[in-house]
């Protein structure tokens, strides 16, 4: 099967309508803003409603199109091997808030569906992490030990229910897997009145401090509110906390699968690389098997295709497949220290919050985004606040990764300046590449009708050179992530500005 002739859409984008939502057209005034319409804005949006404040969300685009539109939508405390790390590195009592508050995220994401009874395809299952490589199978112990002695429901076990064999594996039950848009659309439902409003197309540019910050809009209207929550994903506003050296961003992907057979339940990922990821998602008359993996770094590595067909490979080598639906993409942030970025954006920032680098594990780790905002605003005691603060220092887990990505972007920015194109001949159509034009580095894409689309390939975040993306056909930063289209328009911040057009 040729892989560009599946449909690159996600399937919880093309099994439930869009919502329509009017863009911000007058200046307002509310208690707390929040940027970003994905799972934290709707599900803070949601909470902060229920405790009679006034709110707004402002998306740039669509709610709910972005990541969390693009996940495979695992409601689980198993985030890979993430455990015994913590406990090493942190220690114990840091390793007992990560696993306290993503098994409570679990069980109220499971109430508010059952107390609002809303249809969102939900069922408990158990998630594995399994490898079937030796060298991991003491890394499973480890971290089969240590979630237990944190509460939750963790066993070692040698085989699972998948069809080929495993080395060890760790089963953790009481999770579940959900359709993240009809769950989070219900929710969404229930914000607008009352002073509460939710505004799509309305893209926030900037945020000026004053007594009561202003959330500064491109179409000129303001927004002052007491509070701002930033929950765009990957912070726009980011040089109080300097979050583009903090934060690196990351790409994965996922096929839609019909199997001959039925899947045998639970959720599932491996330990090794390159990673693995399977759960279904009921159909109509069927089910659709999500094979997901193949992460790299934004704009690093090899034709993005090749991911898709690595997964395509290992789907039809592991199920009887029957068809491939849906080909998409996701984009998430990764903290030096593998815990995300909850709460006050900078210490110079007192009334404004961020959530980022939630590491593709956003399902729980938004839910508890948006009980710790919750918390802050009103002043009460959460006790996840300390291990999730943005300012936290945490030399032993941190500083490796912060020499080794803040290098990396050095490299790409230095690298992306001194590159010599190596284009030759005309360009294809639905090809493209970086070319040389009079000595200027410029991006090239030739249509299917064959119109020539050149782009400045500077990025204009903090200027990286951006790279070619074959597979979503977009212009995309190794360095901070931002990603733009054949146009140049902005398809993923934190860039503000689109890429310069040169035809």
């Amino acid at each position: 099967m040729d892989i560009q002739h599946i449909n690159p859409q996600s399937y919880w984008l093309s099994s439930r309508e869009k919502p329509s939502y009017s863009p911000l057209q007058e200046d307002i005034t509310v208690d707390v803003a929040i940027v970003g319409g994905g799972m934290v804005g709707i599900t803070t949006g949601f909470f902060l409603k229920q405790e009679g404040l006034k709110i707004a969300i402002l998306e740039a685009d669509g709610i709910l199109q972005g990541t969390t539109g693009h996940t495979t939508a695992k409601i689980t405390s198993q985030h890979s091997l993430i455990y015994d790390k913590i406990k090493r590195q942190l220690g114990q009592e840091k390793a007992q808030q990560y696993a306290s508050a993503n098994e409570a995220a679990i069980q109220i994401m499971g109430e508010l569906i059952q107390d609002k009874n809303i249809d969102c395809d939900f069922s408990w299952q158990s998630a594995y992490i399994y490898t079937q490589s030796h060298d991991y199978v003491q890394q499973i112990i480890d971290e089969t030990k240590t979630a237990a002695s944190l509460g939750i429901k963790a066993e070692y076990v040698e085989e699972i229910p998948l069809p080929f064999p495993v080395k060890a594996a760790v089963r953790f039950d009481g999770q579940a897997q959900f359709h993240p848009r009809k769950y989070l659309l219900a929710l969404a439902k229930e914000i607008p009145g009352d002073g509460c409003h939710i505004f799509e197309n309305t893209k926030v540019l900037d945020i000026q401090q004053d007594n009561c910050p202003i959330v500064i809009t491109a179409g000129g209207r303001k927004v002052t509110a007491s509070k701002v929550i930033v929950a765009s994903h990957y912070p726009f506003y980011d040089k109080p906390g300097l979050y583009f050296s903090r934060v690196y961003p990351n790409r994965s992907y996922v096929l839609g699968v019909k199997m001959k057979e039925k899947f045998p339940g639970g959720m599932y990922i491996n330990a090794e690389q390159p990673t693995r990821s399977l759960r279904a998602q009921r159909l109509e008359d069927s089910e659709l098997i999500l094979v997901g993996g193949e992460h790299h770094k934004t704009g690093h590595g090899k034709s993005t295709l090749e991911h898709y067909r690595n997964l395509a490979k290992f789907a039809h080598e592991t199920f009887p497949v029957e068809d491939i639906l849906y080909r998409w993409s996701a984009q998430d942030g990764y903290t030096m220290d593998g815990i995300p970025y909850i709460g006050q954006l900078s210490s110079s920032t007192p009334n404004i919050y961020v959530a980022t680098g939630f590491g593709k594990w956003g399902m729980t780790t938004s839910t508890v985004a948006a009980i710790i905002f919750r918390d802050l605003i009103l002043k009460k005691d959460n006790p996840w606040n300390s291990l999730y603060n943005p300012s936290r220092f945490t030399p032993t887990a941190s500083v490796p990764s912060f020499v080794k990505e803040n290098a990396d972007v050095a490299m790409n920015f230095i690298g992306g300046k001194i590159f010599t194109p190596s284009f030759e001949g005309k360009l294809k159509n639905n090809e493209g590449k970086v070319i040389e034009v009079e000595g200027h580095r410029v991006g090239a894409y030739r249509d299917e009708k064959g119109q020539l689309h050149l782009v400045d390939t500077t990025c204009t975040h903090l200027g990286c050179e951006v790279n070619w993306n074959d597979a979503e056909k977009t212009w995309d930063c190794p360095c901070h992530g931002s990603r733009f289209s054949i146009e140049g328009d902005i398809v993923e911040g934190p860039a503000l500005k689109p890429l310069k057009k040169l035809h």
